[in-house]
């Protein structure tokens, strides 16, 4: 279909008495469209009306549409499948035509920042080489609305405690703050509500009062608000990460901070800037550091157990030997873990941060050589046994083993027996019972019982009597 313009120098040519000819090779037309241009005598594009094929089937089209969930691929299957003619690219171009599953989009807006005005928060989870082998983490990211600058920490897990390590570690590398830390309705934050209803948690608007700003969260599905922050992760995952290990989190957490200063300083070609020359206006406009800034931790009550150590997230810390049993306090940092008995009992270990199991040993703490615990120092119950019938030794070594009661208890009972009864009978019952494999203390009393019976109780008379007390 020819255009307004060309249409209009048609017509042009045409009045300076030019040919029909001459006006098709000089448009590169064909000259029954010339003609048709000049028989109308206008340059207004024509309405081209026509009816749509699936028009007919409009009604039946809306009603399939909403059996089959949206689905217009089933619309269309069930369409053919009732014989009507009409191919897919045609239905969807119907249904687009027409509205029928869309919605009619809306030009994106733009938001324009003061410098100084907002910094955005947020988190995105990556897999990272670490130490070898790949593990998830936490990657926790805030820019400046107004610089873009950037600024990323990785962590095993983020909650409470690390929001408030990294937003501390990031005003740090601003070296200020903005008045509005806009978040993504996360849960360490949130208290309860969404958008412009979110409670913040009292924490945390404690801990951003410290630092002069107020937490903001964006309306739920608003994610152009937050893509100051969104936006840098597919960047960070695909070029920071990309061909680069890590020997261990802090080594992780360093080179991701001499990235964001190598990245700072490139021109970017979305704001036509570099971020660190903008920064240079920003600064001016941020809220100072408070002269004093308290380090984050986090506060645990433990008990020390029999081996002298205290666990935290199934890491074990050692602590001096007579804590045993002891209630300490544990205070956990970024970098290291403090337990402190009390105000001159305090012990510091170097925080680990993935959950290992291990035990980690100051060497002050470790016993010296020679003095650590005995695994098979015998029982005082069995020292007892063996120093007044020494013959049962064997038996008693296989009653630890196989006895079903607890060794301990096990061997408190049979050193009972050996102190109440006759020597003789005991053997015999013991001997008897070692020879078939009985480690059953109370079948073996009985045993004993049997062989004492005679000796000790007068059967016979009481038989006599009828075996009746009365």
């Amino acid at each position: 279909m020819l255009s307004k313009r060309q249409r209009t120098t048609i017509l042009e040519l045409h009045r300076q008495g030019k040919k029909i000819r001459q006006i098709a090779r000089l448009i590169e037309i064909s000259r029954a469209a010339v003609k048709k241009v000049i028989r109308s005598a206008s340059d207004e594009v024509p309405i081209l009306i026509r009816s749509e094929k699936a028009q007919l089937y409009r009604q039946r089209i809306l009603e399939l549409f909403a059996s089959c969930e949206g689905n217009l691929v089933r619309v269309h299957e069930e369409l053919a499948d009732e014989g009507l003619d009409l191919s897919y690219p045609g239905l969807t171009a119907f249904c687009r035509r027409h509205g029928i599953g869309t919605e009619p989009k809306e030009p994106a807006g733009q938001y324009d920042f003061a410098p100084g005005e907002e910094t955005q928060h947020d988190t995105s989870p990556h897999i990272v080489p670490l130490g070898g082998k790949k593990q998830p983490a936490q990657c926790a990211s805030t820019a400046l609305c107004y610089s873009r600058m950037l600024f990323f920490q990785y962590y095993p897990r983020f909650q409470r405690f690390e929001c408030k390590v990294f937003l501390t570690e990031s005003a740090g590398y601003y070296k200020g703050t903005t008045t509005t830390m806009m978040i993504d309705n996360t849960h360490v934050v949130v208290l309860r509500g969404t958008g412009a209803d979110m409670v913040p948690v009292p924490e945390m608007v404690a801990f951003g009062e410290r630092f002069g700003f107020h937490f903001k969260a964006h309306e739920v599905g608003d994610a152009n608000r937050s893509a100051r922050v969104e936006r840098p992760f597919r960047f960070i995952e695909k070029n920071f990460l990309a061909g680069r290990k890590f020997a261990d989190w802090d080594d992780l957490n360093r080179q991701a901070r001499e990235w964001c200063d190598r990245v700072n300083a490139t021109y970017k070609k979305h704001i036509r800037a570099v971020p660190r020359e903008l920064f240079a206006v920003e600064r001016l406009h941020l809220k100072p550091l408070p002269a004093w800034i308290p380090e984050v931790y986090r506060l645990h009550e433990r008990i020390v157990d029999v081996e002298a150590l205290v666990s935290l997230h199934s890491n074990r810390y050692s602590v001096p030997g007579d804590w045993i049993g002891r209630r300490v306090e544990v205070r956990e940092t970024k970098d290291k873990v403090e337990i402190q008995l009390g105000p001159r009992d305090l012990v510091t270990h170097e925080r680990v941060w993935d959950a290992t199991g291990e035990r980690f040993i100051l060497p002050e703490h470790r016993r010296p050589r020679g003095q650590g615990i005995r695994k098979h120092r015998p029982e005082a119950e069995e020292r007892a046994i063996l120093e007044l019938v020494p013959d049962i030794a064997e038996y008693v070594s296989a009653l630890k083993q196989r006895t079903r009661k607890l060794p301990t208890l096990a061997l408190r009972q049979l050193l009972r027996m050996v102190r109440e009864y006759p020597r003789t009978a005991l053997l015999g019952a013991i001997r008897e019972a070692a020879r078939y494999g009985l480690y059953d203390l109370d079948r073996l009393e009985r045993m004993i019982l049997r062989r004492i019976a005679g000796d000790y109780f007068r059967l016979r008379d009481w038989e006599e009597d009828g075996g009746d007390d009365e």
